[in-house]
């Protein structure tokens, strides 16, 4: 398996609403069915999908599919200055972001942040000096 990370998908309540909110922090809906969203973000693309329909695509009860804040998984954002950190947080709870941590310097050295977006996933936003960006917004290891 080569190591890349394709598409990532969120179960969410509605996927029209969810939709909405990353709409708000101005990002482009892809042409997609009305009951999935598809976004493009950087080289991998970001999709939602009904929690429950989520659930059941991978064989599982519409229970295994948790609601609420961390259900054991975040997402992260990283910036490339601590400014950057604090407008994005702010951009997010402007578009209708729960704020869970404001940024803080933390104790590996970088600065960050927590969000959850209207269905309770966890966003984490924050600067890391060891994480170089390239100017695309692509991360990588330093050499």
């Amino acid at each position: 398996m080569e190591p890349r990370i394709s598409l990532i998908t969120l179960g969410v309540e509605d996927v029209a609403e969810a939709a909405t909110f990353y709409e708000r922090l101005g990002w482009k809906r892809a042409e997609s069915p009305p009951e999935v969203a598809f976004f493009q973000a950087g080289g991998s693309i970001f999709g939602l999908y009904g929690r429950e329909s989520l659930a059941k695509d991978a064989n599982l009860p519409p229970e295994a599919a948790p609601k609420g804040i961390f259900a054991r998984s975040t997402l992260a954002y990283n910036g490339r200055s601590k400014d950057e950190v604090d407008a994005v947080l702010k951009e997010a709870e402007a578009a209708g972001a729960t704020i869970i941590k404001k940024a803080q310097d933390v104790f590996w050295g970088g600065y960050s942040g927590y969000f959850a977006d209207p269905d309770g996933h966890l966003w984490e936003v924050a600067w890391n000096p060891f994480f170089p960006i390239a100017e695309d917004g692509s991360i990588s290891f330093p050499e």
